[in-house]
């Protein structure tokens, strides 16, 4: 299997479980692996024949802008499936982080990794 890979997409979201996190949307990075054959955009020279990154980081800064999760983990979960459902990816493994947290403390975060259902 091949990777297509995005790494530290910085993304405005409404993401936590405290009040002032569900009125102010903060940065997040989200750093993606995405697992699909590569073997036919390799041959063609066609960006229609690969998922296109620059497709995935523009549909994410879109639809995560306009929802709240309480949890890093159900947002990861969203990426997820927005990958492996709308994209066609075979496999992913997806890293969300918020930014400066926790006092001395630079990124906290969740990394999932989930395959395509049969």
């Amino acid at each position: 299997m091949d990777i297509i890979f995005i790494d530290d997409l910085r993304v405005e979201t409404l993401i936590g479980i405290y009040p002032r996190e569900k009125a102010v949307p903060q940065t997040i990075e989200i750093s993606l692996r995405i697992g699909s054959s590569t073997a036919s955009a390799g041959a063609s020279d066609d960006i229609c024949d690969t998922i296109d990154y620059a497709v995935v980081a523009e549909r994410l800064r879109k639809e995560l802008q306009m929802q709240h999760f309480n949890l890093l983990e159900k947002l990861a979960e969203h990426v997820a499936n927005i990958l492996l459902d709308d994209f066609g990816a075979q496999w992913v493994q997806v890293s969300i982080a918020k930014l400066g947290m926790l006092r001395g403390v630079k990124r906290v975060g969740v990394v999932i990794e989930r395959v395509a259902r049969p």
